[in-house]
């Protein structure tokens, strides 16, 4: 059985990349090595391990990693920080045109 990880990177220029693996330690040196080329973090190294959850279906770890890749970089920081009283408003739909706003 595989455990698979959700994972969040600190890149050196301050910006977050998001990924996907079954194996932490070996992916962590491929990013600081930069053995990927063409990956996002080649040219933004040294990168620092910020947060990681832990998944025993990797579907729902696929799940979840596009979910975040799609938050903003507020919303990343919540989780990372563990502040999810801060997580739950920064997803709140403001948007105008959201149900709970009609009638108002």
């Amino acid at each position: 059985m595989f455990i698979y990880y959700v994972y969040i990177l600190k890149c050196s220029d301050h910006s977050y990349y998001t990924g996907i693996t079954n194996d932490m330690d070996k992916r962590l040196v491929e990013h600081n090595s930069g053995k990927y080329p063409d990956c996002y973090t080649f040219h933004k190294r040294p990168l620092e391990l910020k947060y990681y959850k832990t998944f025993n279906d990797v579907l729902q770890a696929i799940y979840f990693e596009k979910k975040v890749k799609k938050w903003t970089r507020a919303k990343k920081e919540a989780l990372i920080n563990g502040n999810f009283d801060m997580l739950k408003i920064l997803a709140e739909c403001r948007n105008a045109t959201h149900h709970k706003y009609f009638g108002k």
